[in-house]
């Protein structure tokens, strides 16, 4: 049989397990880029819908898992720490989502990997920027709707959630629950979006499940990378892949 999951050929349906093995370890390091990693190698053999759709649930998977790895009480006091950052994420995925086939995800790559991208070389060349606590709120609502706004279009809602946190100092262990916890909660939402857009339907379905095998595998071992990290290397490890992230979103823009 010539044709594997979701329309592709074989060839791509293994290619896709290898690169979603690689994104899953990427992301048990550090807590995030599994979809932009995902979706930056998919786009090259896959239209942009069946990319997105092939990602969404085991981003969902890996985030559930990500959430409770420290147990369930972590996750809900995370979960009440940061609502306001997790509801505007939610809210803007579900704004932008219907827009999928439509916006021109160019420019909205560009707006992304410009302020990511100097955000992580100042970080990388000792400057420390610093959110007080009386701005965290503002700062949680404003990130958070346009990292929502992004997701919904490209699944991609990490970058804006990963500098908020860098920016208030977030402990390790507590800014990737942090991130497993409005990743999931977005995921959530984003699959329920795309059941709806039709973006998530029949013949997307299985492709996205069979990937949840792989993403699981390789998290496992970049869980036990981070483990080994400590802070310091952590956070600069974190704005490396950052800093990666930010350019791929920039050569998307500028490529297609």
């Amino acid at each position: 049989m010539d044709m594997f999951f979701g329309g592709l050929p074989a060839w791509g349906f293994w290619l896709a397990c290898a690169i979603t093995l690689f994104a899953g370890f990427v992301k048990g390091a550090v807590g995030f880029a599994m979809p932009l990693i995902m979706i930056a190698f998919f786009s090259s053999f896959m239209t942009p819908e069946l990319a997105l759709a092939a990602l969404i649930l085991s981003v969902l998977t890996t985030n559930l898992h990500q959430s409770l790895r420290f147990g369930l009480g972590p996750a809900w006091d995370s979960a009440r720490m940061y609502w306001r950052l997790i509801v505007t994420t939610c809210a803007g995925i579900i704004i932008s989502a219907p827009f999928v086939v439509i916006l021109p995800q160019q420019l909205l790559f560009a707006l992304l990997g410009v302020p990511v991208m100097l955000f992580a070389l100042m970080q990388l060349s000792g400057w420390a920027p610093f959110i007080s606590p009386r701005h965290r709120n503002g700062a949680e609502y404003g990130l958070g709707m346009v990292g929502g706004l992004y997701g919904g279009i490209s699944g991609i809602w990490g970058p804006t959630a990963v500098v908020y946190l860098l920016a208030v100092n977030a402990e390790k262990t507590e800014m990737v629950r942090v991130l497993g916890v409005v990743f999931l909660i977005g995921a959530v939402v984003l699959s329920a979006a795309h059941l709806a857009s039709g973006v998530l339907d029949a013949v997307t379905l299985p492709l996205s499940a069979a990937l949840v095998v792989p993403a699981a595998l390789g998290m496992w071992l970049g869980f036990r990378l981070q483990d080994r990290l400590d802070a310091v290397r952590f956070r600069r490890w974190t704005l490396i892949i950052l800093m990666v992230v930010a350019l791929n979103l920039l050569r998307r823009a500028v490529m297609g």
